[in-house]
Formats: structure tokens, sequence, C-alpha cells
């Protein structure tokens, strides 16, 4: 999943390509105008008219340009110095690389220069030797003899033809004139008159309209002179061209009887070679401009100077911007790498910049940036997982805390690694105070932990033969209580082996459910006792009894004594029985509780009339002693089986303060109830000063049968249970210890508030 990057990152990122096309723009547009100027000077040096036409104004344009360059490099370098006063990251780096880049472009450039001024400088004064002069005056010389002589041969040349063509009329001369044409090898002959009237020609002038006339100086030059050359064409000519010729006008020889105006005058062209017309230019073009140079010999040395100095001074400039450009360009790529590394370190994986160039740098700041990217997706996946985990987790733990069940986490020494809060419940140990210890350090839970870790020893056993995954066993352990003493707890347990090596250990409290059974069991017990006893019990009393009527006063005094005596044991006995068998039918047949609002003082007060000790009583009991919290509000209940409850625990607890039917100095029971906000329920206290419960029948006080009395039948507590099982109450049993002894025993009772009143209730007093 991609996240953007925000406004500010962008603003930031478009201010930077702006500035940096700018600069772009700029930079392009100094190079490109250098380079410019470096041509027009270079061409202008070349022609030394177009140099002093435009050396003032191309050495202000090239000022001009050099001073832009040299304004953008001192803001670059006062940017850098600033980044580095600063402190700022990545302006070392930048200033290093500008620096080599700059050296790179300054040291050969300055190293060209000087081997470069010293070049010019002694060049050009070994142009102007004396014997490059005396060579080009020879050249010239030699130009000169070599056209005069072609001159005077095509001279002799045309007298000889002219001679010929005297008697010939002029209706005829042009098949003569082209005949010494082809004769004479020239490219052009033509005969004018002496006024300048062209009369015949051959050659190229006869496809002309109107052929060139000789000059009327040059006619007149003719006649008084006989034969007049002259070259024309090398003013006109240019190299590789063919415009240099050789003209010359001869006089036509003429009988003494013609009229001057009939004299005529042959013209003949001949073309000179292209290589003598060129090479006699090159060498006057050559010898004009050394002349012109000789005379402005310091002036040439400045002003190849001037555009080297100028062309160096724009060279070093634009190598100092660039490598400043060039560095910037390096250098912000690793720059920006380096500070996303720095942001990434420190742990924020936001999205980073990237370049969108398509060079190597541009492509490691997108990899960066995607693999940044991937980074902030894996983490984000990471926190969405572990806010996951966290919330099954809490959800879990949560589910561990509130079940009934004991939870509790062994390594594979046995050390509690966790527990939940249904551990300690059930164990009555604080076992989240042991975590880290090995579970034999609980506190009267050794011979538990000994068997769990058999169940364990002998699972891995199991589990190589038959591959069984847990195992299941119950425990009965003797946990402390509330009180003082120790109760019997029936634990189921389970225990598996987790994947990590670790060991699971899952148990439950199921005293209630075996006390349940038991009771169930008892209750079978004791309804089909009550059955099949007592219907014989009837017989047999109706038959003693009719036996004592048939006898009476048939026997002696002897007799009869033990006649009334058997019949009132087996009629005393019968009576017994039958008592015995409807303790059996009203534990089996105890009916279920009509739960209803019952205030628990007043019930406590009523039941307190029945054992006020009165001053007739033959056998004094032990006295009862109440302490009734006011503030306690109603309970749920059934009033009659509350009633049958606090007797049975009174009485109970009065036959404990007992020894042979006599009550110990200073015996008492207490009675106490006590409101318990925090839990929203009632307590019911019953307490003695007898000697306590004994460790075995502490450990099953609540079982049928089971009793210390020599006339008891055991089932006192075992009604109290079931009673206390039908209005969902706790009950509780422990002898009160005091320096070590036991000084009597205790039962206490836990109940629930009435709904409907329970949040109304304001305690009286």
């Amino acid at each position: 999943m991609g996240i953007s990057i925000n406004r500010s990152e962008k603003q930031a990122l478009r201010a930077s390509r702006a500035s940096r096309w700018l600069l772009g723009l700029g930079a392009v547009a100094m190079v490109v105008i250098g380079l410019g100027l470096l041509v027009l000077m270079t061409q202008a040096t070349g022609n030394r008219e177009s140099y002093n036409q435009s050396y003032e104004w191309l050495t202000l344009v090239n000022a001009v340009v050099a001073g832009g360059l040299l304004i953008t490099i001192v803001w670059g370098a006062v940017k850098l110095l600033l980044r580095l006063r600063r402190g700022q990251f990545g302006s070392r780096l930048l200033v290093k690389l500008a620096g080599i880049f700059a050296l790179v472009g300054v040291i050969p450039g300055v190293l060209i220069y000087v081997v470069s001024y010293q070049f010019v400088s002694r060049s050009i004064e070994s142009w102007f030797d004396v014997k490059v002069e005396a060579a080009l005056v020879a050249g010239l010389n030699l130009g000169r003899a070599t056209l005069d002589t072609l001159s005077t041969d095509l001279s002799k040349q045309a007298r000889a033809a002219a001679a010929q063509l005297s008697d010939v009329a002029d209706v005829s001369a042009g098949i003569a004139l082209e005949k010494m044409r082809e004769q004479m090898g020239v490219s052009d002959a033509v005969l004018w008159t002496a006024s300048g009237r062209m009369v015949a020609s051959a050659g190229q002038s006869r496809f002309q309209m109107r052929p060139e006339r000789p000059p009327l100086q040059q006619l007149k030059d003719a006649r008084q002179k006989g034969s007049v050359e002259w070259v024309e064409g090398f003013d006109e000519a240019i190299p590789g061209g063919d415009k240099g010729r050789i003209k010359v006008l001869v006089l036509l020889p003429q009988s003494g009887l013609a009229f001057d105006e009939d004299k005529r005058l042959l013209q003949v062209t001949q073309d000179l070679p292209p290589t003598l017309v060129n090479n006699a230019l090159e060498v006057q073009s050559a010898y004009r401009e050394y002349q012109e140079r000789a005379l402005a010999r310091e002036g040439l040395r400045r002003m190849y100077i001037g555009t080297l100095t100028l062309s160096l001074f724009l060279a070093v400039l634009g190598a100092i911007l660039l490598a400043v450009v060039l560095g910037n360009q390096l250098a912000r790529p690793l720059l920006l790498l380096a500070h996303g590394m720095r942001q990434v370190a420190s742990g924020d994986l936001t999205p980073k910049m990237a370049l969108q160039g398509k060079d190597e740098l541009g492509g490691l700041t997108r990899s960066f940036a995607d693999m940044t990217q991937q980074l902030l997706d894996a983490r984000t996946h990471e926190q969405r997982s572990l806010l996951q985990l966290e919330t099954a987790r809490g959800n879990l733990q949560t589910i561990l805390d509130n079940l009934t069940a004991g939870v509790m986490v062994l390594d594979a020494q046995g050390v509690i690694q966790s527990a939940n809060p249904g551990a300690t419940r059930i164990l009555r140990v604080p076992v989240a105070a042991h975590q880290g210890l090995p579970l034999p350090k609980l506190p009267g839970l050794e011979s538990f932990a000994q068997g769990v870790a058999e169940q364990f020893a002998m699972l891995r056993l199991d589990k190589e033969a038959h591959e069984l995954d847990h195992w299941q066993k119950s425990f009965e352990i003797h946990a402390t209580g509330q009180g003082l003493s120790e109760t019997a707890v029936t634990l189921l347990a389970r225990g598996a082996v987790l994947p990590d090596g670790m060991r699971l250990l899952v148990f439950d409290d199921i005293s209630e459910i075996v006390s349940a059974e038991r009771a169930q069991a008892w209750g079978e017990v004791a309804r089909r006792l009550a059955h099949e006893i007592k219907n014989p019990l009837t017989p047999i009393q109706l038959s003693a009894e009719r036996l004592q009527r048939k006898l009476m006063g048939k026997l002696d005094a002897l007799d009869d004594a033990v006649l009334h005596k058997s019949v009132k044991t087996i009629v005393d006995q019968v009576d017994a029985m039958k008592r015995l068998v409807n303790e059996f039918r009203d534990y089996a047949r105890l009916p279920s509780a009509d739960l209803k609002p019952v205030q628990l003082n007043a019930l406590i007060s009523d039941l307190m009339v029945l054992y006020a000790n009165e001053p007739s009583d033959q056998v004094p009991r032990a006295p009862v002693i109440t302490a009734l919290d006011p503030s306690c509000p109603p309970i749920l209940g059934d009033e009659q089986q509350l009633r049958q409850v606090i007797h049975n625990l009174l009485q109970n607890a009065q036959d404990a303060c007992e020894v042979k039917g006599v009550v110990q100095q200073g015996a008492r029971v207490g009675l106490r109830t006590e409101w318990h906000a925090s839990r929203s329920r009632v307590r019911l206290t019953v307490t003695d000063t007898g000697p306590g419960f004994e460790p075995n029948i502490l450990k099953r006080a609540f079982e049928p049968y089971v009793t210390t009395k020599a006339k008891g039948t055991g089932l006192g507590l075992a009604v109290v249970k079931k009673i206390a099982d039908e209005h969902a109450a706790k009950i509780e049993l422990s002898n009160v210890m005091q320096d070590g002894d036991i000084k009597g025993a205790q039962v206490s009772l836990s109940f629930a508030l009435d709904s409907k009143v329970g949040n109304t209730h304001q305690p009286s007093h």
C-alpha cells in the first residue's frame, strides 16, 4: 500500500526542481552566448577590418557574459559557504566535488593559456622575418616577369597575324580571323576600326551581342605605338577562378594611300592558366596582408592575446560553473540518499523523495524510495499484525481471566511461566507471586506437582508409543481456605505439550460435582434404606406390644420384669430406627428452595429465643453470642430451610462445646453476620470454642454419615451443604487457629443479595 509524500515535501521538491531548471537554463544560455562570442571573435580575428569594427562591442559583450558567470559562481560559492558554516549535512561533500571539478577545469585551461600565450608571442615575431618579406617580394616579381613574358610572346604573334590580315577585305575577314585564332591558340580575336567599330570577330566574341570595345586610350596607344598589351581580370579574379587573361591590340599594316579612318586594329585575347592566376593572387594578397600586419604588429599581438585571454576567462568561468552544477548534480542524489538513510536509521519510514533522472544515481534514489516504501508497508503490516496479536492476546487473557478453570503454562522443567486468576482461586495459593518458580515450590502442593510431573513423563513415553497428545487425571489436594485450616479440594487436571516445548496444565475444581454426586448417591441410599427399613419396623413394634399385652400378669414377677424390659427395649429401638429412617427420608426428599427476600438478621433474632438459657434448665448449654451487622440487606432464601441451617449449625456448635454432656468452662458459640459491599454478599459465620475438626473429618465433613458424635447421624452438615447449594451460597469449613493451636471450629456461608432490593438498600441502624 503506497503512501503519498506530504504537501511540504511536494512543495520543496517543486521549488528545488524550479531552481535547478532556472540554474540550468541560465548556465546553458551563458555557455551558448560564450560559444557564439568565441566564434564571432575567431571570425573577426581572421578579418582585420571586421575585427577593428567589432572589437569594442565583442569585448563588451564578453565582459558582460564573464560578469554574469562570475556573479553566478560567487553566488554559488556563498551559498556553499553558508551551508558549510551552518553545518548542513552534505555541504562538505558538495564543496569537495565542486573543488575537484573546478580544479579539473581550471588547471588545464591555465596551462593551455600559458603555452598559447608564449606560442602567440613568439609566432607573431617570427612572422615578420626579413627572409619572409624577401620571399614575398621575389614571389611578386616572379609573377610579374611571367606575365610580361607571356604578354611579349602574345604581342609578337599578334603582329605576325596582323601582317597576314592587312590585305584581307572586311567581308572575308571573319574566316581569316577564325583560321588565325586557331593557329595562335587564343580564346578570342576581334578586328576593330580606328573609330572602335567591330569589323569581324572569332572565338567567344562571336556569341556576344555587343563585344566589349577596347578603351579609347588603348586604341589611341595602339595607333601611336603599333601595339599595346595589358593584363585583365586580376582585380576581379578569385582563387580557383579562370578570369585572368592577356589582351593585345595591334595596328594592321596598310598601304600608304589609305586614310587614317580606314585603319584597322587586331585584338587578341589569351586566357591565363588558373594555377598561375591563383598563385599570383595569393602571393599578392599575402604580401599586402604582410605589409598591413607589419605596420600593426603590436596591435596584432594585443588582438590575439586579448582574444586568448577572453577565451580563457570564459572557459575558466564556464568550467567553474559547470563544476558547481555537475558537483551539485552528483552530490544531490548522494545527499538525498544519506539524508534518507539517517531518517530510516532513526525510525522514520515516511515516503522519501526520488530523482526522476535516467542515470544510475537517479535509479538508486528511486530504488531507495521503493525500499523505504516496502519497509513502511512491512512495518505497517507488522504493526497491524501486532495489534491483532495484542487484541487476540487481550481477548485470550480476558477469556483466561474469566475462566472458572485454572490454566497454567510450565516449561520443560516444570517452572511456572504464567497462570490465570482461576488457578489462584482453585489452588488458593497466589500463583502469580510464584511465577518463575518450579511448581513444587507452591506451598502445600508438593504431591500435586509430583503427580503432574509423573503424568507429563508418562505422556512423553505414551506419545512415542501410542501418539497421545494429552493426559487427564483427578487429584485431591488440601488447599488453605479463608479460615486458618485446610479443606479438601478435588481437581480434574488435563495436560498437553505445546509446539514450542512448553507444557499446558488445565484443571478445575470438581469438589462440588463430587459432593453433589455423593449427596445424590447418599440420597438414593437413604431413600432405599427408608423404604426397606421402615416397612418391618411397625410390625416389630406391634408384635412386641401384643406379646406384652398377652403375657402381662401370666408370668411370675421375675419373668414379667424381663418381659417388660425386653418390650421396652424393642419399642425404644424401633422409635430410634423410625427417627433415623425419618432423617434419611428428609435428607433424600429435601424440597427445592423457594427463594424470596429474607431479612437474615430478623430470622436470627427469632431463633435466638430458642437458645436462651433459662434458670429452670436442668442441663445448661453453651451460650450463643450474636454480632449482627445492621447494614445487611435482604438476601434470596427459603426461610424454613434457613431456619434449619442455622438450627443445625448452632446445635453442632453447642454439642462441640460439651464433653460427656458437660459444658466446658468459658465455652461459647458465636453467631455473626457481615455485609461485604465490594462483593455484594452477606456472610453468616458460626464459631465455637470446642476442639475443632479432626483432619480426616475436615476433608469429608459435608458427606452424609460423617460425624464424631456418639449419637449423631452425620446428616446435619450434609443437610446444611445441600440447602446451601440450593441457595447458591458458598460454604466454608475451617478450624480457628491461635498460636499454632486449634481454638475451635468455624462454619461460614456467603449468600447472594435480593436483586430487587440490592441496589436500593439503605442500611438501618
